[in-house]
């Protein structure tokens, strides 16, 4: 199926370029208007981009832990799987045997995957975007290793011929697998006839642009304020005022992350792959409900909760608790979710969590399919707005808390 990324066909309406456009201005001023702060204070001009060197430091590491994990996610479940597979249609007796050391196998893999990442980044004190690098490859890695041990063990199970064993799957396709953006392993998937090599070179152009973006909201509209409000006294005003002047960077942060992330790194390596579905994520910001919301936000982690999550569970209550597996698609993701800020952050401060598990919730229920009005399309993206208000504004005062008053017992 060839499906084509829902922002490129909108970028080709005059309209919607323009809006692209505006928010390409707004980044060149806050360039401009940084340039001028600076000239104004040092008498030069002055363009560091301290706080990005600073968040993606010891990327050395950094690739050196992904080498580690993409080899044994590589090598381990696919021979694994390999190894039982064969085992298992020659005689029942050496099927058991090859269960053992299949477990044993996945056991070593799910180790390295849960320990290492997690000494690397305490042992080498990495700082924030090297942290979150490293996290979210060990939850792709171990998401994708799941999708292909799930997808080829009942393959294996039904095989019934003796003459002839089952058919495993290529090595090349699941070395394809693991570079494609996607996690729902396939044999194989439906691919482009040729590579646009100056679409990827825009992609990752547009990338870095994203980084700069970030870099400058952060900058100019969020470390002025909250190291400021540091040095003062804590007050129900101050918390409010903070809040909600958290809510535009918070937002204009994830679209950002949106932008950069889901449409054109996957787009990159769609591209460079020649992988044709490029159904990343579906019109979100139409929704009028968050229950369409969390559907089409992001399509290729929805599909991995939906087919593994919901539905195997569905399949094992045999289809008797649906609420029960919504809920517990909604517990995992907001576990996993607040697991990458612990980690990233190196401090637990569960916002994400109670974001998540209990408003995210409650408005799945309330605000669900059955709201059609554009009035509720308005209210999704107030909620929104606020939501990355308040993830904005308390993670920010509890980073610099952090530096002004640590907690050496409790600080990772």
């Amino acid at each position: 199926l060839n499906r084509r990324s829902i922002l490129d066909d909108l970028f080709e309406i005059n309209h919607i370029r323009t809006i692209y456009h505006m928010f390409i201005s707004v980044l060149f001023l806050f360039i401009i208007s940084t340039l001028a702060v600076d000239y104004i204070d040092q008498g030069r001009l002055v363009l560091e981009f301290d706080l990005l060197s600073y968040a993606f430091g010891k990327l050395h590491i950094v690739g050196l832990a992904w080498l580690l994990m993409f080899s044994y996610t590589l090598a381990v479940p696919y021979y694994a799987l390999a190894l039982w597979g064969t085992l298992y249609h020659r005689s029942p007796v050496q099927g058991v045997l090859s269960v053992g050391a299949g477990l044993v196998l996945s056991a070593l893999q799910a180790a390295l995957l849960g320990v290492l990442p997690i000494y690397v980044v305490f042992h080498y004190q990495l700082p924030p975007a090297s942290r979150f690098i490293i996290i979210l490859e060990q939850i792709r890695f171990l998401m994708k290793s799941y999708s292909f041990i799930r997808e080829n063990v009942p393959v294996i199970l039904k095989h019934k011929t003796k003459e002839e064993g089952p058919r495993f799957p290529t090595f090349s396709s699941y070395l394809y697998f693991l570079f494609a953006p996607t996690l729902i392993y396939r044999e194989s998937y439906p691919r482009n006839p040729h590579i646009r090599w100056n679409y990827v070179g825009v992609m990752f152009a547009k990338i870095l642009g994203c980084l700069f973006y970030g870099y400058f909201i952060l900058v100019r509209l969020c470390i002025p304020v909250f190291m400021n409000d540091s040095n003062k006294p804590f007050s129900t005003r101050t918390l409010v005022l903070a809040l909600f002047h958290a809510t535009l960077p918070g937002m204009l942060l994830l679209l950002l992350a949106f932008f950069a992330f889901l449409h054109c790194w996957l787009n990159a390596f769609a591209e460079m792959l020649r992988f044709a579905d490029r159904m990343f994520y579906k019109d979100w910001w139409n929704s009028t409900s968050f229950a369409n919301y969390y559907r089409t936000w992001n399509v290729v982690v929805h599909d991995w909760l939906y087919y593994y999550g919901y539905r195997d569970f569905l399949w094992l209550s045999r289809r008797k608790f649906r609420t029960a597996a919504m809920l517990s698609v909604f517990v995992v993701s907001a576990l996993v979710h607040e697991y990458v800020f612990t980690l990233g952050f190196g401090f637990f401060y569960p916002v994400m969590f109670c974001l998540f598990a209990f408003f995210g919730v409650a408005f799945n229920f309330t605000l669900n399919d059955n709201r059609k009005s554009p009035v509720w399309n308005i209210m999704m993206w107030t909620c929104l707005f606020i939501g990355q208000g308040v993830m904005v504004c308390l993670y920010c005062q509890e980073w610099y808390a952090q530096i002004h008053c640590p907690l050496p017992s409790t600080t990772l």
